[in-house]
């Protein structure tokens, strides 16, 4: 009984500090609804998502329509009358590589166009191509012999184990309250050993060793361009790369993929014994004159004599894939970040905190921008140093789903911010912003910060068409949901308007020695 007593009074006190907590954080609700007015009424999504698509293009790591994109954001800052603009190396990225020409067509049976293009960091064909194409299976070493001198100016093609599915379901999607109320669970499961069996680890090495082996061996044989297929449906080609950034300079094949259906096509017309000739071409260039790569940084600096140091970050990456221009992933979340800031200039906000956003780069390839921008000003993952920017970082805000609705956030585990951003979130339920849940999510640029100990969130939003989109030759301009990122811009300036304004920085989970 008194074991009882005990463990209810702790429970009593621990109500009690969350709803002190809960209590004392102050929204100003003026602030609040200049914000919306601004973000509604005064919107500039359209003109900047316009700007950073359409007129930028594609923005592949190291390309040469990112270093425009990377120019553009940082003039755009400078006429928002932003301060301390800079494009800022973070350090290495590698070589940058450009598209200059990408032309592929079917020319016997009978003629047909190809959705097509090229995979990135590869080599471009030396001129237009007129070829046969031959299917090679390549199933072990032994069978290298058959096609031995055999493949010399051809198009080869490997068979592929992809295949389309039908779309059964609808391409567009909110997220349900059902939805919301699952992403607060936190299910802890049992170890169950490892993902893969020893013989299953031992067939993928196995596998990765013989496909390495089959492309030195048409390199070898002088082919003159590798075609696959990748993975969408009604054309959408999953855009990938099959050479390398780095400045080895080491040589791969050309290589198109195109869509599934087309190379399904030409896969059947050849096992059934018909002659199908390709016409192709590939130009590229590569860009060997700048290694490094950028962030573009601008802020709203602090007026607090204290906290000025103090920081405030709001970001998204600026790099895309290389077939469509990255409007979803993610012209949106720089879009939303940058009208967020130019909302909380233009009201002419005096935060108590430095404002920065940043733009990062060369995230597709791993979070290049914000691992490498951690690294240089705020701590080592590795050693845990803590840098000069490490205790000044109340908080990252970063947006990289889309351009869904913000319908809440995740904490990272984080409970001690449950109460404090509950309150933050209470002007926009009518928006459908309100769920915040312990959870992680993983592979964007807060997860840099996070690693170090500095609290860093990404946002749920719906998913839309999201994940049927980015990273393909449709990820354009028409399938941003431009009045979703108008809600996601005001509710980004808000969340960063409370942090610059908050007495304390933002509590943070422990870290470092």
């Amino acid at each position: 009984m008194k074991l009882k007593v005990q463990f209810s009074f702790i429970l009593f006190v621990a109500f009690l500090w969350t709803s002190s907590s809960y209590a004392q954080e102050n929204v100003d609700l003026e602030m609040m609804y200049k914000i919306k007015t601004e973000g509604t009424r005064n919107s500039q999504i359209q003109d900047l998502a316009f700007h950073l698509t359409d007129l930028m293009g594609p923005r592949l790591s190291g390309s040469t329509n990112l270093r425009r994109a990377r120019q553009w954001t940082a003039d755009k800052f400078q006429e928002w009358g932003l301060q301390n603009v800079k494009i800022d190396s973070y350090g290495e990225f590698g070589r940058g590589w450009d598209v200059k020409k990408s032309y592929i067509a079917m020319k016997t049976p009978y003629y047909a166009p190809l959705i097509g293009y090229p995979k990135a960091w590869t080599e471009g064909t030396n001129g237009l191509v007129s070829s046969e194409v031959v299917l090679v299976d390549i199933q072990s070493e032994s069978d290298f012999e058959k096609y031995k001198d055999k493949l010399s100016g051809k198009v080869v093609m490997l068979p592929t184990t992809l295949s389309t599915s039908p779309a059964f379901s609808p391409e567009a999607r909110r997220l349900t309250d059902e939805d919301l109320e699952n992403r607060k669970e936190i299910t802890i499961n049992a170890a169950t050993g490892a993902r893969y069996t020893p013989a299953q680890l031992q067939q993928m090495r196995d596998q990765r060793a013989l496909d390495q082996k089959v492309n030195e061996f048409l390199m070898e044989e002088g082919i003159a361009m590798k075609l696959s297929g990748t993975r969408g449906n009604f054309g959408t080609v999953f855009h990938t790369r099959a050479g390398s950034y780095s400045t080895a300079k080491n040589k791969t094949l050309p290589e198109m993929e195109i869509a599934l259906e087309h190379f399904g096509r030409i896969e059947r017309l050849l096992k059934n014994g018909q002659t199908v000739n390709l016409e192709a071409e590939i130009e590229v260039e590569w860009l060997d004159d700048d290694y490094k790569g950028y962030n573009v940084l601008a802020e709203i600096p602090g007026t607090d004599k204290t906290l000025k140091p103090e920081l405030v970050l709001l970001g998204a990456h600026l790099d895309s894939w290389h077939a469509g221009t990255g409007a979803n992933d993610n012209a949106a979340g720089v879009v939303v970040m940058m009208e967020a800031i130019r909302i909380l200039k233009t009201l002419d906000v005096q935060p108590r905190r430095t404002i920065r956003i940043a733009l990062w780069g060369e995230e597709e390839q791993g979070l290049f921008g914000s691992r490498g921008y951690v690294q240089k000003y705020v701590g080592d993952r590795q050693t845990q140093e803590k840098k000069a920017e490490w205790d000044k970082i109340s908080a990252y805000y970063n947006v990289d789903n889309g351009s869904g609705k913000i319908r809440g956030i995740y904490l990272e585990g984080n409970d001690q911010l449950i109460p404090v951003f509950e309150k933050w979130f209470e002007p926009f339920h009518e928006m459908g912003a309100k769920t915040i849940t312990r959870r992680n999510t993983g592979s964007t640029d807060h997860v840099a910060f996070d690693a170090v100990g500095v609290p860093g969130f990404q946002f749920i939003q719906d998913p839309i068409d999201y994940g049927r989109g980015y990273h393909t030759n449709m990820d354009l301009y028409e399938r941003m949901q431009q009045g979703d990122m108008t809600q996601a811009a005001i509710i980004v300036a808000a969340m960063v308007y409370n942090t610059a304004q908050r007495d304390l920085k933002l509590p943070r989970k422990p870290w470092g020695k």
